[in-house]
């Protein structure tokens, strides 16, 4: 299962938005992300990078 911690912006500590991320959607320019407990966190920007193998995933928010 490749699970993923996705960022905002700038893969930094303290630009974690959501861990263990199992989903992730684009509905009309909002990237919705999912984790394993179903918790849901939506961002209005685009997907800029997934690295799957490692695990991150930076958004660039508008």
């Amino acid at each position: 299962m490749c699970l993923s911690t996705v960022y905002k912006n700038t893969m930094t500590p303290d630009a974690v938005v959501l861990r263990n991320v199992m989903k992730i959607e684009n509905k009309d320019g909002v990237i919705v992300l999912t984790d394993l407990m179903e918790r849901q966190v939506a961002i209005e920007g685009t997907l800029e990078l997934a690295n799957l193998v490692d695990g991150y995933v930076i958004v660039k928010e508008k």
